[in-house]
This record gives C-alpha cells, sequence and structure tokens, in this order.
C-alpha cells in the first residue's frame, strides 16, 4: 500500500494525499494552526477511515450469512490525549444496520469479527485507545 501526501503551501496548512490506487483526499488544519478549514484534520481522515473499514467488514460478513443487509452507518465518537502526542485514548463506534429480518445475534457477530479480526484500523487503534460499539437495527 502507498500514499504520496503533498503540501499546498498557497493553502497554509493544506495537504493533498494520491492514494496507491489513484484517488485524491484533501486535509487541512485548524485556523489557529494556520489551516483554513477547507476540508478535514488528518486526525479526523484517520477516525473515518477506520470507521469505513469496520462498516465494510460489517456489511461484508452480513452479505456472506445470506442477511438482507441494506443500510450500515457507523457513528464514531473519540477522545484524544491532552498532551503529546494526542494519540486517540478512547473510541465509541455506534452502528445502525438496516435491513430485512436482520438478527441482532448475527449482527453483533459481524461487529465482533470486524473488531477482533478482520478491521486493522480498528485492532491497531485499539492499541492505544478503549475501543467500545454499540448497535441498533432499523428494519427497512
Amino acid at each position: 500500500m502507498e500514499c504520496t501526501i503533498n503540501w499546498i503551501p498557497a493553502s497554509g496548512m493544506g495537504f493533498v494525499a494520491e492514494t496507491g490506487s489513484g484517488h485524491l483526499l484533501t486535509m487541512d488544519g485548524a485556523p489557529d494552526g494556520g489551516g483554513r478549514n477547507l476540508a478535514p484534520r488528518p486526525m479526523e481522515t484517520l477516525l473515518a477511515g477506520a470507521g469505513g473499514c469496520t462498516a465494510y467488514d460489517v456489511v461484508l460478513i452480513l452479505k456472506r450469512g445470506r442477511h438482507d443487509v441494506r443500510g450500515c452507518q457507523v457513528k464514531l465518537q473519540a477522545e484524544r490525549a491532552a498532551t503529546e502526542p494526542k494519540v486517540f485514548t478512547k473510541i465509541h463506534l455506534h452502528f445502525v444496520v438496516t435491513g430485512r429480518g436482520l438478527p441482532a445475534q448475527a449482527v453483533e457477530r459481524a461487529i465482533a469479527l470486524s473488531h477482533e479480526k478482520y478491521c486493522s484500523a480498528t485492532i491497531m487503534l485499539g492499541r492505544t485507545a478503549e475501543i467500545t460499539t454499540g448497535f441498533e437495527i432499523v428494519e427497512g
């Protein structure tokens, strides 16, 4: 896996990442740090990546189990250390899974498998952060 980050000097503290798959991702800093608030912060991007990684796993696991999953939303709340390095110390992921006849046990198992075996991002972040999860199922 590769990624190249380029600073855009005229933007203040804006950066563009080009991923190995050829996609662009823009990041920016807060105004008090020289940024212009034109894009997500790098740490927000990291948190979003973890949410995307685990959502991907949960949907894939449910589909492979032949469950009628139709939507998956993950709401993340994180806390960071007060001093440098300001690593994540707590991350809570709340899953809202939509589908028809989804058994709670299957959703719970998919989330557990993601966090214990498949989601590299949350497993890695779990080395500094206490990671908790919750979920709800919406019929639809």
